[in-house]
């Protein structure tokens, strides 16, 4: 047998190797054999007798653990020792210091790591843990009232409980303590202002052009991850998805170019399975495509090829996930990998492809539009202002784009002067900041200018495309 997640091999004993066995012990469990080197030969112990009294006890006394140590002979009668490790249901340390068998190595657990492996441990989530600084003052009633709406709604509560008093709705959901104190989950789900207790519910979106590094405008959604999903579907509905108009009858239909059931499934699974001691959950809209990304591992017990096959519920906040469900957003089966891919199959589209990625989980999906392999056909202006410009947009198939007069203008004087200003364009044209930025990211999204070195010392270059629109 080779060495894997469950097999060590060494020559020698050394005490060092007790976080091997604290590692084992803290996962699935192992063997480890002493007297075997790397090549899997046997090369026996010297003085296992003493061994055979000495290992036991150290196991005993440094781990706090039982394990079996069995002497046993090769063929030649060379005298080799298996150290059998089961797993362990409390956490398990070796100096203060909790090691972890993670493939083929060893791991020492640090900070956030450690902190939900114990929780794991004991059977418990993050999310179900007290947090003492927190008040009902700081519960949302409005939020309390979305929920019971949603839950009668989808008839996972009794229609009686509608209205009820706030207390006694967090206490039935298990979101208070036994002493009456907050949970986390409570804080996330019904929060007035969750970002004061944990920096990382927030969901930033952002639309960028050609690449990474071509950011064209962002949003930060902030607030209580119940109703998060509904503000993060709007905000992509009216800013940066398309919603193709077509007939059926005398009834205009205006769906979204992604499923807005597959859409919302995605959000729902990145908050519930999202790790939030970390960073904010990521979305990078793009002229072709889509990518999602929440932080946090798969369960050890899952990996990318399961996710996407029939496979039981492993929650990273049990609670928050009991609330979800309650209030009709998930299922409790596991099913949403496979209820995405079966919208985009009948929509249609290729499916979403899963990847871990930087310690979470990412989510890339195309985007179903005729033209967006090369243009964006609905960015919308936030600032509320109309100056009369009809945008013209790069359909990526009819070279004849359909530039306001004021936009040709600006490209113009971009071409006189690489390093003029919004300021310049503004005073020198007579227009709003308003319509420059406009035309900006029209110029931009549809690969008429590019930035060239950095912001303060960099200057903008025409491509070819835009030469072809003043010329």
């Amino acid at each position: 047998m080779s060495e894997s997640q469950n097999i060590e091999y060494k020559e020698s004993w050394r005490d060092e190797y007790l976080k091997w066995i604290c590692g084992f012990a803290n996962a699935q469990g192992g063997r480890i054999y002493i007297g075997i080197n790397d090549k899997q030969e046997i090369v026996g112990v010297a003085d296992s007798k003493r061994l055979m009294e000495d290992i036991p006890n150290k196991i005993v006394n440094y781990l706090g653990i039982v394990a079996d140590v069995n002497l046993l002979h090769s063929n030649e009668d060379k005298e080799f020792i298996e150290i059998v490790v089961e797993p362990s249901n409390v956490p398990i340390a070796y100096h203060g210091q909790y090691h972890y068998r993670s493939g083929s190595t060893k791991q020492e657990m640090k900070g956030t790591a450690l902190q939900q492996f114990i929780l794991k441990k004991m059977g418990r989530s993050w999310d179900d843990t007290t947090n003492d600084s927190a008040k009902l003052d700081d519960i949302d009633r409005n939020a309390i009232d979305y929920f019971l709406r949603r839950a009668i709604n989808a008839q996972r509560i009794a229609p009686s409980l509608n209205g009820e008093d706030t207390h006694n709705v967090l206490h039935n959901l298990r979101l208070l303590s036994e002493d009456g104190h907050l949970k986390n989950a409570a804080i996330l789900l019904f929060g007035k202002e969750p970002l004061r207790f944990f920096p990382g519910v927030e969901f930033h979106i952002g639309r960028f052009g050609m690449n990474e590094a071509d950011l064209i405008f962002q949003d930060v959604v902030e607030g209580n991850i119940l109703q998060m999903a509904d503000k993060v579907v709007a905000l992509l509905r009216s800013k940066y998805l398309i919603s193709p108009i077509h007939y059926e009858g005398m009834q205009r239909i205006e769906p979204l170019e992604i499923p807005e059931d597959a859409l919302r499934e995605m959000i729902y699974n990145s908050l519930v399975h999202k790790l939030y001691v970390g960073v904010p959950i990521q979305m990078w809209v793009f002229n072709d495509h889509i990518e999602l990304w929440n932080e946090g591992k798969l369960p050890d017990a899952i990996t990318i090829d399961t996710l996407v096959e029939k496979h039981s519920s492993h929650p990273r906040n049990q609670l928050v996930a009991s609330v979800f469900y309650k209030a009709g957003f998930i299922e409790s089966w596991g099913r949403g990998i496979r209820k995405i891919n079966e919208a985009f199959d009948k929509a249609g589209l290729e499916r979403p492809v899963f990847k871990e990625s930087e310690g979470g989980l990412l989510v890339t999906f195309g985007r179903n539009y005729p033209t967006m392999k090369d243009a964006v056909s609905n960015i919308q202006s936030d600032d509320g202002i109309n100056d009369g410009i009809n945008d013209g947009i790069n359909d990526g198939i009819n070279d004849g784009i359909n530039f306001t007069q004021t936009e040709k203008l600006i490209l113009k004087a971009i071409s006189a002067n690489k390093n003029i200003t919004y300021v310049d364009l503004m005073n020198d044209l007579s227009i709003s900041e308003a319509t420059v930025t406009r035309a900006f990211r029209n110029f931009k999204t549809n690969g008429l200018i590019i930035r060239q070195g950095a912001n303060k010392k960099g200057y903008w270059q025409i491509t070819e495309k835009g030469k072809n629109v003043i010329s």
